[in-house]
C-alpha cells in the first residue's frame, strides 16, 4: 500500500496511481479542504480520468490533513451559484451525480475529522464509505440560509430513510462516526490513521474483480434506485447475454473450474 501523497505545492487535489486505482487527495489542508472552485474543477477532472481511462479499475477519494473537509468555500463559489450555472460543463463528470453522466467505475472513500455539508454528499455519491472514529458529520446548510443543493435531500433518504434524513437535514445537527454507521450513512468505521488504507484495501479488492461485471453491476443497481426494481429487471437478461459473450466471463468460468484466482482484462 503507497503512502499518501505528501500535500505539496499549490495544487488542490493530489492525483497518484496505483495499480489499477486512481487515488485523488483533497489538498487544501489549511483551509480544511473547503472546496474553491479550483478544487471542484480538479475533482471532477480528476473523476473524468478514472472513467474514460482503461487501465483504471477504481477510484479512492481522500484528504491531505485531519479534516476531510468543512464543505464549500462559499466566497469563490458564490458568484456562480448565484448566477443558477451548474458547477461542471458536460464535457466532465460531475463528482457528486447531480448532472450529466455518472463515473462507470466505482468509487471508495475515506473520510476523517470534519465532513461537512458537500462532503456528506460526495459521500453518498460514491459506492463505499470508510469513516475514522474521529469524523464529525453535519448537514448545515439550513443553519446557512441554504439547502443540501449536492443531492442530498435525494440521497439521504435513499440511504437511510424519510424520517432519519429528515432528523439530521432539518436541524443541522453535528453526527459522530458511531451513529453514521449505525444508520447506513458510512459502511466501516476504524481508527482515523485507518481510514486512507483500509479504503485502499477494499479499492483494490474491487478492482481485482471482472471490470464488466463491475460495471454492469453499478449499471443494473444505479437503474433500480433512479427508475424502480422493474426497469432494473427488464435489463437483467440483455447484461448477461452480453457479459456472456465477453472474454471476462470465459475466464471466470476457466478460473472456478482450475481453482484459481481470475485475471480480467476487461474484454
Amino acid at each position: 500500500m503507497p503512502e499518501a501523497p505528501l500535500s505539496t505545492g499549490e495544487a488542490s487535489l493530489t492525483r497518484q496511481v496505483h495499480g489499477h486505482l486512481l487515488l485523488m487527495g483533497l489538498n487544501r489542508p489549511r483551509k480544511k479542504n473547503a472546496f474553491d472552485l479550483g478544487m471542484l474543477n480538479a475533482l471532477a477532472a480528476a473523476v473524468t480520468e478514472l472513467d474514460a481511462s482503461t487501465e483504471l479499475r477504481c477510484g479512492v477519494i481522500f484528504a491531505h490533513g485531519a479534516d476531510f473537509t468543512a464543505g464549500l468555500d462559499l466566497m469563490s463559489v458564490a458568484p456562480q451559484l448565484s448566477a443558477g450555472q451548474h458547477l461542471f460543463g458536460d464535457d466532465v463528470i460531475d463528482p457528486w451525480g447531480t448532472h450529466g453522466r455518472p463515473c462507470s467505475k466505482p468509487i471508495v472513500i475515506a473520510v476523517r475529522g470534519l465532513c461537512l455539508t458537500l462532503g456528506i454528499e460526495l459521500l453518498l455519491n460514491c459506492e463505499v464509505c470508510v469513516a475514522g472514529t474521529d469524523t464529525r458529520f453535519a448537514q448545515i446548510e439550513v443553519r446557512r440560509g441554504l439547502f443540501p443543493f449536492g443531492g442530498g435531500t435525494a440521497r439521504w433518504i435513499s440511504r437511510v430513510g424519510w424520517g432519519t434524513a429528515m432528523r439530521w437535514l432539518l436541524t443541522g445537527d453535528e453526527l459522530g462516526a458511531a451513529e453514521a454507521h449505525r444508520i447506513g450513512l458510512v459502511q466501516e468505521i476504524v481508527p482515523p490513521d485507518q481510514a486512507l488504507p483500509r479504503a485502499i484495501e477494499l479499492a483494490e479488492r474491487i478492482a481485482a474483480q471482472a471490470p464488466l461485471g463491475v460495471a454492469a453491476t453499478l449499471r443494473s443497481s444505479r437503474l433500480s434506485v433512479d427508475q424502480g426494481e422493474a426497469a432494473a429487471m427488464r435489463e437483467l437478461l440483455p447484461e448477461l447475454r452480453a457479459l456472456m459473450k465477453s472474454e471476462d466471463a470465459r475466464e471466470g468460468l476457466s478460473s472456478f473450474i482450475e481453482r484459481r484466482a481470475g485475471v480480467f482484462r476487461g474484454r
